[in-house]
């Protein structure tokens, strides 16, 4: 934990510190601790470069705990809000929202955007329970992208169809370049109202990811564990979603790294998710900004070139598992 912290603060000291322009250290910090408006750089980060690192924590440790959940509660090792279709329900849910309610205000898309996320996610495991087997992993995660693939072309239509497409393809891109403090004020409590809940069920959750049968008989409710977990996934995905658009593999990368540090206890992977969730996040971001300046590489590309090769590398250790 204590690498951890310091790989946060010093992700967080870079993240303010560097991007088109860079600025020293104790520039950066004084706008923090002593702001004076008079200067622009002090301007800057507290308009732009603060907001959008906070966001970056925010989304990175919601996207992270996600993935945890999702793994422990159907033991899949291959479980992501992006993966399972459940960040596509939300874009879509959005791409209404801007179809059709352009007066909308940022607590309706959060809603719009959870609502999304709840029937990408009913339909998703209503398509893997479908069979005789049951749900299993492969067939989890084969549902997930096929949901996902559904409402991207969805998505797609209604950008077309009411000429939203450059609106659209700039939020789908992912990126937090564009949030505010009101914006944050709106999502902070929700946040941190979706981590709190995931750490009081956690101990529960370390109990269901060894089996139905097994949390039963020391008496606990997996329907009811399930349910709960399943709400905090919805509820941080939907809140992502709306603040850094579809971003995929944090929750999928983040918990598998996590697991090698602190076990398979989840009452400590799910707090170390949050951490390393947000560093990540905060890292992706940074490298975005870093590599092409004074352009900015979209996170969704960032996470792709790192999730989809780690991606593989998990189903192919599966396959040889089953085989």
């Amino acid at each position: 934990m204590t690498v951890g912290l310091a790989l946060l603060l010093l992700a967080f000291a870079a993240s303010i510190s560097f991007g088109a322009a860079d600025m020293s250290l104790s520039l950066a910090w004084g706008s923090i601790f002593h702001f004076n408006p008079a200067l622009e750089e002090h301007q800057i980060i507290r308009t732009f470069r603060l907001p959008r690192t906070v966001a970056d924590l925010m989304v990175g440790c919601g996207l992270a705990v996600c993935g945890a959940v999702m793994q422990g509660t159907t033991r899949n090792p291959l479980a992501d809000s992006g993966l399972l279709g459940i960040s596509a329900g939300s874009t879509f849910a959005i791409a209404l929202c801007m179809s059709f309610l352009p007066q909308r205000t940022y607590t309706e898309t959060i809603l719009y955007s959870c609502l999304g996320a709840a029937l990408a996610t009913g339909l998703t495991y209503y398509l893997a329970a479908i069979g005789k087997r049951g749900m299993t992993p492969q067939k989890l995660v084969l549902a997930g992208i096929s949901i996902s693939m559904l409402f991207s072309s969805f998505s797609t239509y209604l950008a077309i169809r009411f000429n939203i497409g450059q609106s659209l393809d700039f939020w789908t891109a992912g990126g937090t370049a564009t949030v505010t403090w009101q914006q944050l004020a709106y999502t902070a409590p929700l946040f941190l109202v979706g981590l709190l809940w995931s750490i009081a069920i956690s101990p529960s959750i370390t109990i269901l990811s060894f089996g139905e049968e097994l949390a039963g008989g020391l008496g606990l409710n997996a329907g009811r564990v399930i349910g709960s977990a399943t709400v905090v996934v919805l509820v941080l995905t939907g809140l992502a979603t709306v603040i850094v658009g579809p971003i995929s593999f944090v929750g999928l990368v983040v918990p598998h790294i996590v697991r090698y540090l602190v076990g398979v206890d989840y009452r400590f992977i799910i707090p170390a998710s949050m951490m390393y969730g947000g560093i990540f996040l905060v890292a992706a971001d940074l490298l975005g900004r870093m590599i092409n300046r004074p352009y900015e590489t979209p996170l969704g590309i960032i996470f792709a070139l790192v999730g989809v090769p780690y991606f593989l590398y998990l189903v192919r250790k599966q396959r040889r598992e089953f085989a």
